[in-house]
């Protein structure tokens, strides 16, 4: 994943430290995390659970991730016992249809010419998560684009169906392709030398448990940007349509160079 340590790597190990407290059923059903300082993925992290409540419907605890005396990570996470309620939710964005979407991908990156200049698709092959663009093009590409991106996701090897850690396989996967809504519209891409990205804080809400050994959907758009900052949101749907997640994040995407100077100047990069 590079030298530094992945924000949903710290997220995931995060969540399941904080499981490790629980002791009455409950399952996560939220999650707010802030990344303090940039991690290293050559060092471990040490996390540290305080519970802050702890009733008969919830519970909450406070997670804080360190390596060395450098604390990194910080996270709030919210259990609740499964209970029967009123139910509805929005419909997928988009035609559940992985196998048009795996077509669409050889198909791009066959015929279109910023396939050879795009290493990020080299280099998802080495992740844990399998990813399957709807649109290659805007996902992998440089030019500007709507802020608005899907991609299907799942498990390259099969892991055990525990609802604790299938949401924490969920936790880790929606930090992956997420943060590049807010830059689409300015044809720039995380790794650009144009841009310095990083998430600042990430929030998940688990409406049902997933498995990823399955495929889902991770649907996401950006309403805004602005103060070198951008919003993103993003909703999880497994194949029959369901929503089992819905994610948010805040990133850091401050323009450098010659882009900067331009936006100073009033010019459109």
């Amino acid at each position: 994943m590079g030298p530094r340590l992945f924000g949903g790597q710290a997220i995931a190990q995060g969540l399941l430290a904080a499981c490790e407290a629980e002791s009455e059923g409950r399952l996560p059903h939220s999650l707010h995390a802030y990344f303090l300082k940039a991690g290293s993925s050559a060092h471990p992290v040490r996390y540290r659970v305080t519970t802050l409540s702890e009733g008969r419907s919830f519970a909450t605890r406070r997670v804080e991730g360190s390596q060395g005396d450098t604390l990194i990570f910080s996270m709030i996470a919210s259990f609740h016992v499964t209970e029967q309620g009123f139910t509805h939710s929005a419909s997928a964005p988009a035609d559940m249809d992985v196998s048009a979407a795996l077509d669409a991908l050889e198909s791009w990156r066959r015929h279109n010419s910023e396939a050879s200049s795009s290493p990020i698709i080299d280099r998802l092959q080495n992740r844990p998560i399998e990813i399957v663009p709807l649109d290659p093009g805007s996902l992998f590409g440089a030019r500007s684009r709507e802020p608005k991106t899907g991609v299907w996701m799942r498990l390259r090897d099969a892991a055990d169906t525990d609802p604790l850690l299938q949401r924490a396989l969920l936790a880790y996967a929606s930090d992956m392709m997420f943060l590049r809504n807010a830059m689409l519209p300015h044809a720039v891409r995380p790794g650009s030398p144009s841009v310095q990205a990083a998430s600042l804080d990430h929030a998940i809400w688990f409406h049902e448990t997933p498995d990823f050994n399955q495929w889902h959907l991770f649907a996401t758009d950006s309403p805004w940007a602005g103060h070198a900052r951008g919003l993103n949101h993003g909703h999880f749907f497994d194949e029959t349509g369901r929503m089992v997640a819905t994610v948010s994040q805040e990133s850091l995407m401050r323009p450098k160079g010659d882009v900067l100077d331009r936006l100073r100047e009033g010019e459109t990069p």
